[in-house]
């Protein structure tokens, strides 16, 4: 089996156990997420590896403050499963692989029709997060125009481990954005803007430690 099908499997049928479990179950799956990665990511290049350190620690920081905090989507058991912060790197790695084989013109494609969607739901009120959902896609387009690809894949794959995850119903989003006035959808459109600022923080954290190493 090569990785991206692992990792493929791995995200499909965790969320589909985890739907099926208690506490200590989930504490086993995460167990086997965990070792999925620590098993990936040895034959991946030193940078990789960097990137994927710096995704843990970044993606963990963002659950807590975006779910336990904010409160703008919870999980089934209203805790942050064990597995979700390798879940973001496998993802990640998942991402990078898709980036190097996407076309420029469905890169361009994509990440244009997440603009049209976030800025068209937003007027509609439809999903008014997508307006700030667009200026973050945006943000991390602009401060990182090598990583464009990479963006339009994590669109693209995060649409659809969103779509499969509420669907399942591991987690949900809120409506009403807590303090805000602004509403979503279950899951936003465009809530890979989320996974494209992951993306770009952990390149930036990438390049600033590969320049301390040189």
């Amino acid at each position: 089996m090569s990785r991206e099908a692992l990792i493929v499997a791995t995200l499909a049928i965790g969320l589909l156990v985890d739907r099926l479990t208690d506490i200590p179950g989930q504490a086993a799956l995460s167990a086997a997420v965990w070792a999925v990665l620590f098993y990936v990511v040895r034959g991946v290049p030193t940078g990789e590896r960097r990137a994927l350190m710096a995704c843990l620690v970044i993606a963990t920081a963002g659950e807590t403050l975006l779910s336990l905090g904010w409160g703008l989507y919870t999980y089934r058991l209203r805790n942050i499963p064990m597995f979700v912060p390798p879940g973001h790197a496998l993802l990640l790695l998942l991402g990078l692989s898709l980036a190097r084989v996407m076309p420029q013109r469905l890169a361009y494609a994509i990440l244009g029709c997440a603009t049209l969607y976030s800025l068209a739901a937003a007027v509609l009120g439809v999903d008014t997060l997508g307006a700030a959902l667009f200026l973050i896609l945006a943000a991390s387009a602009i401060g990182l125009p090598k990583q464009r690809a990479l963006y339009a894949s994590t669109l693209a794959l995060s649409l659809l481990l969103e779509l499969y995850g509420t669907w399942l119903g591991n987690w949900n989003w809120a409506h009403d954005v807590p303090g805000t006035g602004l509403v979503t959808t279950n899951p936003p459109g465009v809530a890979g803007a989320f996974y494209c600022a992951l993306d770009a923080m952990v390149a930036a954290v990438s390049m600033l430690a590969a320049r301390r190493v040189v």
